[in-house]
C-alpha cells in the first residue's frame, strides 16, 4: 500500500473542524502531518484556548507551525488545504513551494486572479483545486443522477436554490459599498452556481439582480437571483440561480427541473453540513452520515416509469409520478478524488477552471445588474 499523503492544513477554525476534518480523518490516504495556525499552544499562553481549539491539544503528534515561513519551507508536506479567509497569498506560496493545493471557496476575489493562480500550478506541474463539496449533497446527486439518466430528457429549465432564512453571520455585514469578494453570491451562491455550471457548462449570457434585505441600505447583495441562457444545442435552456434571506419555509425550496420526458421538485437540505456541526472534528464514519429522512425525498414526475418500486401511474396525467429516494450525500467522496488525483490514478474532480468561470458568473451578473441589461459570456 502506498504510503499516505502528508497533509498540511492553513487555518484551525470553523471550517477546519466542521467541512474538512470529518472527511479527512476517516481517509487512510491522508496523514494529518502539520498545521499553520497563528496562536499559541495553550500552555504556552495562560491556558487560553481559542474558540475552536488548538490544534496542538487536538492533534499532538502533528507539526505546528506559527508563521506561513516555517509552514511553507515544511519540504514533508504533500498537500496543502487553504482554510482561511483570504485565500490568493497562501495558494501563491503553497503553488511555488511545489505542494498540491485544495482551496475553500470561494476560489479568490476576481477571474484574474483565479487564471493566474490556475497558469502557475500548471507551471508547478502540481493539482489545484476549490472544495466544492456541495456537489456531493445528497439532492444534488439525485438530480445528476437522473440527468444523465435521461429521467428528465432534455433540460429545458432548471432553478438551483440556497435559500437560508435570517442567517446569522450576515450581521456583521454593515459596509454599503460592494467590492469583489463580499455579499451572498460569494458566499452560498458559490455553491449553486458551480453546480450549475456542472451540469450544464457555462452559458451564453448572464443576467443578475442583487438586493438587500437585511434592513440596511446596500450595495453588498444578501439575495440574489442570476440567470443563465444557453445557446447551441442549449438554446431552450434557462437556469435561475437564487438565494433569498426572507423565506418562511419549513423545508426550503432546492431545486426544480423540468425536461421533454419529466420534473424533478425538491424540498429540503442534506444533512451532512448539520450533523458535522453537532460534532466538530469528528470523523464522519456513521454509515447513516448522509443519508436523508425519507419525508424530504424529491418527486419525480415521468412519461416513463424511471424507478417502478417508487412510482405508480396517475391515471389523470398519464405520468408516472413518487418520490424519488436521495442518494447518500458523501462529502468523503471530494477527498478520496483529491487523494487519487494527487496519486495520478484520477482527473480531479473539481476543475479550477471551472471555479473560476464561478467568480465570473458572479463578475458579469454585477455588471448586468449595474447597466440594468443581459450580457454576453464573450
Amino acid at each position: 500500500m502506498a504510503q499516505p499523503i502528508k497533509v498540511g492544513i492553513v487555518g484551525y477554525g470553523f471550517s477546519t473542524q466542521c467541512f474538512h476534518l470529518p472527511f479527512i480523518l476517516p481517509n487512510p490516504d491522508f496523514e494529518l502531518h502539520a498545521f499553520l495556525q497563528r496562536a499559541a499552544p495553550p500552555s504556552e499562553d495562560g491556558d487560553k484556548k481559542p474558540r475552536w481549539g488548538h490544534c496542538t491539544v487536538d492533534f499532538p503528534d502533528a507539526k505546528h507551525h506559527r508563521t506561513p515561513e516555517t509552514f511553507f519551507a515544511d519540504d514533508a508536506i504533500e498537500l496543502v488545504i487553504i482554510l482561511t479567509h483570504s485565500h490568493e497569498e497562501f495558494v501563491e506560496r503553497a503553488l511555488l513551494a511545489g505542494k498540491h493545493v485544495v482551496v475553500e471557496k470561494p476560489f479568490v476575489n476576481t477571474s484574474a486572479e483565479a487564471d493566474r493562480l490556475i497558469a502557475l500550478a500548471k507551471e508547478k506541474g502540481v493539482i489545484l483545486t476549490v472544495f466544492q463539496n456541495r456537489r456531493f449533497d445528497s439532492d444534488f446527486r439525485t438530480l445528476d443522477f437522473l440527468i444523465n439518466k435521461g429521467a428528465l430528457g432534455t433540460v429545458l429549465e432548471a432553478d438551483i436554490h440556497f435559500d437560508f432564512p435570517s442567517p446569522g453571520w450576515i450581521s456583521g455585514w454593515t459596509k454599503k459599498e460592494y467590492s469583489p469578494g463580499q455579499g451572498m453570491s460569494f458566499g452560498l451562491g458559490t455553491h449553486t452556481i458551480d453546480q450549475a455550471l456542472h451540469l450544464f457548462g457555462p452559458p451564453a449570457s448572464v443576467t443578475g439582480f442583487f438586493r438587500s434585505n437585511r434592513g440596511i441600505d446596500s450595495d453588498v447583495d444578501d439575495t440574489f437571483t442570476i440567470i443563465l441562457q444557453y445557446a447551441g444545442d442549449q438554446r431552450n435552456l434557462l437556469v435561475t440561480i437564487k438565494t433569498a434571506i426572507v423565506t418562511h419555509m419549513k423545508d426550503q425550496l432546492r431545486f426544480f427541473a423540468r425536461g421533454t420526458k419529466g420534473t424533478y421538485l425538491k424540498f429540503g437540505t442534506d444533512p451532512q453540513e448539520a450533523r458535522a456541526i453537532a460534532a466538530p472534528g469528528q470523523p464522519a464514519t456513521d454509515p447513516s452520515f448522509g443519508l436523508e429522512d425519507e419525508s424530504i425525498w424529491g418527486t419525480l414526475s415521468t412519461t416513463s416509469p424511471f424507478d417502478e418500486a417508487h412510482q405508480v401511474l396517475d391515471p389523470a396525467s398519464g405520468l408516472y409520478v413518487g418520490r424519488f429516494p436521495s442518494l447518500p450525500g458523501w462529502y468523503r467522496g471530494y477527498y478520496e478524488n483529491v487523494a487519487a488525483a494527487v496519486r495520478g490514478e484520477a482527473e480531479v474532480f473539481v476543475r479550477p477552471e471551472t471555479a473560476r468561470d464561478g467568480l465570473r458568473v458572479i463578475e458579469l451578473a454585477r455588471q448586468s445588474h449595474a447597466e440594468g441589461r443581459t450580457v454576453s459570456w464573450a
